[in-house]
Parts: C-alpha cells; structure tokens; sequence
C-alpha cells in the first residue's frame, strides 16, 4: 500500500489562488489566518495524517468493528489512540467559537486539513466529521445553557456527536418519523428507534451527544411536526463530566460493503424508562435546525470524494511507476506502464477531476466563511450565502460522482492485480460508493439545485455565478492560456449552462420535467463551474511573480484536458435537458 503523502503545495494553491481563501479573511477580519499560519497548518496536518491516522487505514478496513456483549462498540486497532492525539493536539477546535475553546480559525481552513483525515482513513474520519457537523448545529440552534454544557467538550474533541435521523420505515422522507419525545421537567424522554447512525456508539471518546429527531406528543404531522434533541450516550454529572448511562445504546452493526472501520449502528432509545434529551431550538422547528447540520455534513461529504480520489490516484501513480509490463511506444524492452499511454490517459483523467473536485469544494467552503462573516454589509453576506447554497449540491453531489470513476480507474491501473483486495486498490472503490448514497442522495441534490436553488430565487443565485465566469470568456480574451479553440469550448460551456437554466426556469412548475432533468443540470452546472475553477487556477498559476514555471505548466496540462475529455461531457446533459423527460418516461412500468 502506498504511504498517503498530502499534498500541501496543491491544497494551498487551491484554497489560496482559487477559492480565494486570503481575500476572505483579509475582507472578514481573519487576521491571523495568513499564509504562513496556513502554510504550518497545511504541514502540521500532512505529517499527523500520514504518520498517525494513514496506518490505520488497510488494519482497519481489514479489522472492522464489532459490538460486544454489553452493547459497546470496539474499534480497531490504532483507531482510540490515533483520536486522542487527533484531541490532545486541538486539530477539533480549528473552526470553533473561542467563547467555549475553539480556536476562531476560518471554516474554509478547516477544509484540506479535513481532506487529510479523509484521505488517510475515510472511516475513521468520519467520527470528526459528524461531530463538527453537530457542534455547528449546537451553535447555531442550543440554548445558552444547553451550549455551555456541551460545547466545550465536543469542541475540544473530548466527546463526539452524531446525527439521527433515519427510521426503518423513514429514509430520505423524514416525515414519516416515529420516535417519540416525551417532556419531563426540563428535558423530555425519548423512546424510538434509528438506523444508518454513523460511529453511533464507540470506544474512542468518552462521551457521545446524539442529535435525534423526534415527535412531541401533540406535534402536527409530517415534517412540521418535527422536534431536535441532544441525548448524551453519559448524562452530564454536577461537574459536567460524563456521569449516569442513559437509556440508548447500539443493538447491532450494519455490514456494509466500504468503510468497514466506521461502526454504522441501530440505535435503540428508551428500552427502559426512557432516555433523557433536551430540547435543541424551538418544539417542531428540528428539521430546520438540522439542516444547519446536514449542510455542514453534505460539503464535508462532498469533500471526502476529493479526498477518497485523492488517494486513489497516489495509489495508482505509484503502482504505475513500478510496474513494468510490455513495451511502450518509442522504447526498447520492458518498460514501466506509465509510460503507455492508455495508462496516462486514466491517470490525467484521475488527476485533473480530483484537481477540479478540489478547486470546487474550497470555493464553496470559502462562501460560507463570507456568509458567516460578523463585519460584512448584509447584501454581501447574502450573496455568498446564495453562493453556498447554491455550490452545496454541486459539492456533494459531483465530488461524490467523480469519486466513483476515480476510484474505478484506479483499479483498472492495477489491471488484474486491482481486483484483489491485497493491493489495496478496491479499498478506495468500495469506500468512495456511499458516498453518493448518504446525507441525501445525488438524485436529492439535484432536486434541491433546480427547485430551492434556482427556481425559487427566479434563478439569481445561478446568474450571480455566470456573471462571474465572465471575465475568463470571450473570443477576445486577450489573457487567456488557451488555445483559441479550447477558450471556445469554454466559452460553449458557460452557454450551456444558460441555456439549461432557461429551460428550468421556464418549466419549473413542471415536477416530471424537473424530476427528469435535474441530474443531468446537476453534472453540467458542475463541470462548467469546474472547469471556470480549473481556468483559473492555471490563468493564476501563470501569473504567478515567484519561479514555479514546472507547476505553472503542470496546472495547464490538467486545465487543457479539462477542456479536451472533461467539458464536453456538457454536451450530453444539455442534449438530456432538451430531450426532457421523453426518453426517461417512455416506458409503461410494466415494461421494466
């Protein structure tokens, strides 16, 4: 197995010269997060993730997890000690609110040193990143009392959270929850039962606070009816140290076909008396205040196809260095097989869509730092807010696409030897599969881009976006470093996307037509938007004072085939969205 080496230079380019990471803490009062601060941060994560966490990485996969007799979750080997120095060394607190031990650093900055766990160990990443996910929605939701009493041990790392939602019979339509909340005294008992709970219960922290959604006792129906509670694994002794259990507990652990370290558990509350919550936000407003939550979770998860690709492609790179098979063209005797060209054509499309993923992710973390911004007028903190919201299922969803076929190309390296679970290759591949399946679907993505995200703003937030590919268009475009004829394919891009958000706009009362459409203007809202974000960064990389000629040039040849294998894939999805739902709906049921 290839050691995982994170590659810092590319992340601080990305997040610095794309994303536009220094222009937003200097215009929202980020003083200390300069590029030096970022630059040691950068290194500091690098080495912690591929020293500590990377080496847990194939035992875990192999190792799994298992639930004991008494309902508690062991973890694999490395995994409890890998996490306490992850807390001991405050990587937790990097975003959070100084008020209860954060260390008050962008959101944005957060991103690639999250990409770092998540490259090294996705499983076990994912016990941090549901964690921070509730820490934003205890923030933004809790009572003051309810903050003081939790924040600054899940801040610090010293307990961790999760997110309960779904229900045996309750997936991705929450309005069919059941779980029961009962109010007693100053907290409510909670009685119910949930499925899919990421790292649910484990061995790791020594507390675990689960956000869960319930009904109240006299709730409307459906999603109105909803209400959010915090339920510690320990209720909170007198000190504010884990003390009595509560009455929830795992009962068994799914068997999934990735992600074999990260313990997916039902979980089973009030078997017994009932277990203590206490009331997160307003009686029926829970959905609304998860969402602060599942927003947070759904660009971290997006995130995570970077970060899964990311290691694919190191995986495979190295591979391809070291394995000689065949002659390739121009050359006597056996040669290395990255030299054939069929090779380096997988690994270019590898590299350039994690590239562009990446570009992608940090663009739409840094919005939010603006639309979180305490010191910014309210027409800019609303227009970035409309530009994360808007970028939140690009992320999620076409990061998590992309993972697919970069994990799958990294087996197709190996050839035959990819298909064996002793290389290490089909690791990547079955981890990267959930990740279009969970926080809501990709299909639930895009419904979410064409109805919340462009028709009900009468597509402003998309405009807003196409507005600012602008200068990078025209076939004029004196300062471009593309050829005429890629400059023109991306000018045809950005048409593309356009003329696709006419049509939606047009019939966006129509719900077969958007049900239809809406994945194929998910991936063409992306890849054009991606492709603006690869132009950029080599149009930077290009306008760079310092001696990096070698990376300049290696930023244009993932850019130009970007534009050559990549953009035109736009094509198809525009030819889908003027087709409609005709192709889609052709056939009766019976049919199938």
């Amino acid at each position: 197995m290839t050691e995982f080496r994170a590659p810092t230079r590319e992340m601080a380019f990305t997040l610095q010269q794309v994303a536009g990471f220094s222009e937003m803490a200097k215009a929202c009062g980020y003083e200390d997060a300069s590029e030096d601060v970022v630059a040691a941060i950068l290194e500091e994560a690098a080495r912690f993730a591929g020293s500590v966490i990377a080496p847990t990485n194939v035992t875990g996969d192999q190792t799994g997890v298992r639930l004991d007799s008494d309902h508690k979750v062991v973890t694999p080997a490395g995994f409890r000690e890998a996490y306490q120095q992850y807390a001991e060394s405050g990587w937790a607190s990097l975003q959070f609110d100084p008020e209860f031990g954060g260390q008050g650093l962008p959101f944005s900055l957060a991103i690639p040193v999250q990409e770092m766990w998540h490259a090294a160990n996705m499983a076990w990443g994912l016990c941090p990143l549901l964690s921070q996910g509730a820490v934003e929605a205890l923030s933004e939701n809790a009572s003051d009392v309810l903050k003081e009493q939790l924040l600054p041990k899940m801040i610090s790392g010293q307990w961790t959270g999760t997110m309960n939602l779904t229900e045996p019979q309750s997936g991705s339509d929450l309005s069919g929850i059941r779980t029961q909340a009962r109010p007693d005294g100053d907290a409510y008992r909670i009685k119910g039962q949930k499925i899919f709970i990421t790292w649910g219960e484990h061995d790791m922290a020594e507390n675990i606070i689960h956000l869960v959604l319930a009904r109240l006792p006299d709730a409307p129906p459906g999603v109105k009816g909803i209400s959010l509670f915090a339920v510690p694994k320990y209720l909170p002794d007198a000190s504010g140290e884990p003390g009595k259990r509560n009455d929830c507990q795992a009962v068994s652990l799914e068997h999934k076909l990735g992600i074999h370290a990260s313990p997916t558990c039902v979980m089973s509350y009030g078997d017994n008396e009932g277990a203590i919550g206490y009331l997160v936000g307003e009686e029926n407003r829970g959905l609304a205040c998860m969402f602060t939550m599942m927003n947070n979770a759904r660009l971290t998860v997006g995130l995570q196809g970077v970060s899964i690709s990311e290691r694919a492609y190191q995986h495979a790179r190295g591979y391809t260095f070291e394995r000689t098979q065949g002659t390739a063209p121009g050359e006597q005797g056996v040669s290395p097989i990255i030299r054939h060209p069929d090779v380096r054509r997988m690994l270019m499309i590898m590299k350039t869509l994690t590239e562009a993923a990446r570009g992608l992710a940090y663009t739409g973390c840094v919005a939010v730092d603006y639309a979180n911004a305490d010191n910014l007028p309210d027409d800019i903190k609303d227009r970035y807010r409309r530009r994360a919201d808007l970028l939140t299922p690009l992320v999620k969803g076409w990061c998590t696409e992309i993972a697919q076929e970069v994990t799958s190309l990294g087996i197709q390296c190996y050839g035959g030897m990819g298909f064996i679970e002793e290389t290490g290759a089909a690791q990547h591949y079955r981890d990267a599969r959930i990740l279009p399946i969970y926080e809501g679907t990709n299909g639930i993505q895009a419904l979410d881009l064409i109805g919340r995200k462009t028709v009900r703003d009468h597509g402003k937030a998309m405009a807003e976006l196409i507005d600012d590919m602008r200068p990078l268009t025209g076939p004029l475009q004196s300062s471009s470093v593309l050829t005429a004829e890629r400059q023109a394919r991306f000018d045809q891009g950005v048409a593309f996307l356009e003329d696709a958000t006419r049509m939606i706009l047009e019939r966006g009362d129509d719900d077969q037509f958007t049900g239809a459409v809406a994945f194929d203007y998910l991936m063409l809202s992306s890849i054009v938007t991606a492709g603006w974000l690869m132009l950029k960064a080599s149009t930077a990389a290009a306008n760079q004072q310092t001696d990096q000629s070698s990376f300049a040039a290696n930023k244009l040849a993932t850019t130009n085939f970007f534009m050559d294998h990549i953009l035109p894939r736009c094509s198809a999805h525009l030819s889908a969205l003027r087709s409609g739902d005709d192709a889609i709906m052709a056939l009766p049921e019976t049919e199938f």
